[in-house]
């Protein structure tokens, strides 16, 4: 059960509440500008840990889609074949600079022996590549992200 961006999420021994859900913003030197978003599927409480005393094994997705692309990049692309949809292209790959970065980011709320713990997960892209020989079904360059997560757990309160 899941009810609305700031809800409750129940799990099958955990019960989670959504703190907040923010994405992320990534810029390109080629002017692109990607969304990068974080979420936290699953918390379960696994034992004793030095940081607050409990150990939380926390279950993460995300992906990454473009958010604005210059019309000169998609008429670069507009009469270049679709990207395959089994498997990525080797040819045709560069390197774009990231410029700057929103870090995408999701908190939740849980309790374990009648404490509240808040849960944070920060997403960042560290490398992007991009593919001008081939277009997405959007007629924009295909682009790809080395992206990673960060956890961290504190006591509420």
């Amino acid at each position: 059960m899941f009810a609305g961006l700031l809800g409750v999420m129940a799990m099958m021994e955990d019960v989670y509440c959504v703190i907040l859900s923010k994405p992320g913003i990534v810029t390109l030197a080629d002017g692109s500008k990607l969304v990068l978003r974080v979420v936290v599927v699953g918390v379960k409480y696994v034992g004793f840990s030095p940081f607050g005393g409990v150990n939380f094994a926390v279950k993460t997705a995300g992906g990454v889609s473009s958010l604005y692309v210059p019309d000169e990049l998609k008429n670069n692309v507009k009469d270049k074949p679709l990207s395959p949809p089994d498997r990525l292209p080797e040819d045709g790959w560069e390197l774009i600079n990231i410029q700057s970065q929103e870090p995408a980011t999701e908190e939740v709320e849980v309790e374990v022996e009648g404490k509240k713990y808040r849960i944070k997960v920060v997403g960042e892209a560290s490398m992007v590549s991009r593919n001008i020989n081939y277009r997405t079904d959007m007629n924009e360059p295909l682009y790809w992200v080395h992206w990673s997560v960060k956890i961290q757990w504190k006591p509420v309160g």
